[in-house]
């Protein structure tokens, strides 16, 4: 009889963990795709360019990757890095 309590348990226990998990990645992946769409966004309209003639920002890994932890704030600060004539 403990044992199937404790296996019940276990199991809502897993199940708990793995919802809040895809509920996490879920918003990451949603941080990515509008970090991702503000950075295309701006070198498709060529943006950049009506503040000091810089060209488009590379979309790479790295880029990704800050965009994914960082979202919209994250392409925010890669924009303000690459005005300021820092690439990543």
């Amino acid at each position: 009889m403990m044992e199937e309590i404790l296996a019940i348990l276990l199991a809502v226990a897993i199940a708990a963990a793995l919802y809040y998990l895809m509920k996490k990645a879920m918003t990451l992946v949603i941080n990515a795709v509008a970090g991702l769409i503000t950075l295309w966004l701006l070198n498709y309209f060529d943006v950049l360019s009506w503040f000091g003639g810089a060209p488009d920002i590379q979309i790479n890994l790295v880029t990704i990757l800050i965009c994914a932890l960082g979202g919209l704030p994250g392409a925010l600060v890669l924009v303000l890095l690459h005005l300021v004539g820092i690439t990543i």
